[in-house]
């Protein structure tokens, strides 16, 4: 067998657990927590995949009834979804401390019995749930921080780090397949869940996202909101021009992880604004911002706010919003240039 072949067909049966064993491997510091805490979450995540498949047939459509910290209706499978990941994360051990979009106070586990772990966990549990009743993509999104030294016991102040501290980050994408995507900071890797044996499959190795893109992915019914640098920027990717491959296609899910996952892949720009009725925007800063930041930078694209990189943010609140221009560098470069007022329409 050709070498080629030999690595391809050692690829496709490399397993998310073996993996991270072997990048463990690669740094003799590691005592192996940070690679029980991703399969931790991969289990979470096998099982939200699992009631996701029966949707429609049992009942986790529809709402609770409830609203949650972000004043927003939750939807049963919001709640089943965080569920799962705490007691995953519970039953693992190694995190100290979970912030969750489903729940309005940080969650500590020291009390927890035999809870020392080191990790702190945000989470976007269900990202786009209300898309499930018409069986478009939705997923889960994770940031994980290192308890800081000076902290003993884990805390809210603990939490609030900005995202270049992070240590690791990922997503899982809920759609015609299962795939788990994740950084620790070299490089990031993408695993589709092989339904067959259950486990996450080594598929995309060493995500790259191209430098520029033809596609971006924004809510044009708020397009009057919009400040004129953004508005120009729009018209302009709008308009016809051969040279520079344009005009660009609108692509947009309602799918935070959707629309992103696509872009990542393809090369694109997602852009979540401010907006009169959300001057800070809408997206959270810790639980799917910085963490879909991380990856995107990791993947060799942007991540910025709109005058600088989201990841330098010091966080003030656990539910911070912040105003999200993230994908492929150039486009993202172009965002911020437009912003500044040193565009226009006609360049």
């Amino acid at each position: 067998m050709k070498e080629s072949h030999r690595r391809e067909a050692i690829r496709q049966t490399l397993t998310l657990e073996q993996f991270i064993i072997d990048r463990q491997e690669d740094l003799p510091p590691s005592t192996g927590a940070f690679s029980r805490l991703i399969r931790d979450l991969s289990v979470a995540a096998k099982k939200v995949n699992s009631h996701m498949r029966r949707a429609g047939i049992v009942d986790v459509f529809g709402t609770t009834g409830d609203v949650n910290v972000q004043g927003e209706v939750q939807q049963k499978m919001d709640l089943l979804a965080h569920q799962e990941f705490v007691q995953a994360l519970k039953r693992g051990g190694e995190c100290c401390l979970i912030g969750s979009e489903e729940h309005a106070e940080a969650i500590p586990l020291r009390n927890e019995v035999g809870a020392d772990g080191k990790y702190i966990v945000l989470m976007d549990p269900l990202d786009g749930s209300s898309n499930i009743e018409v069986n478009v993509s939705v997923g889960t999104i994770f940031s994980i921080y290192r308890l800081p030294d000076d902290h003993e016991e884990p805390s809210l102040k603990a939490a609030l780090q900005p995202g270049v501290n992070q240590v690791g980050a990922g997503y899982v994408v809920y759609g015609s397949s299962t795939m788990l995507v994740y950084t620790s900071g070299f490089g990031v890797n993408g695993f589709t869940l092989d339904p067959a044996i259950g486990e996450f499959i080594l598929s995309h190795p060493n995500i790259r996202t191209p430098e520029n893109g033809r596609m971006y992915s924004v809510n044009e019914g708020n397009y009057n909101s919009f400040e004129t640098g953004l508005k120009h920027y729009i018209k302009w990717m709008q308009k016809d021009d051969p040279e520079s491959n344009r005009p660009y296609s609108t692509r947009y899910i309602g799918s935070f992880v959707a629309d992103f996952h696509r872009n990542l892949m393809k090369g694109g720009l997602y852009i979540y604004p401010a907006t009169e009725a959300n001057p800070n925007g809408k997206l959270r800063l810790m639980y799917e911002a910085n963490p879909l930041g991380f990856i995107v930078e990791q993947a060799g694209g942007a991540a910025s706010h709109g005058s600088g990189r989201i990841m330098e943010v010091q966080p003030e609140a656990l539910h911070e919003r912040t105003p999200v221009f993230m994908g492929s560098p150039a486009m993202v470069d172009l965002a911020e240039r437009f912003l500044r007022g040193e565009m226009t329409v006609n360049d």
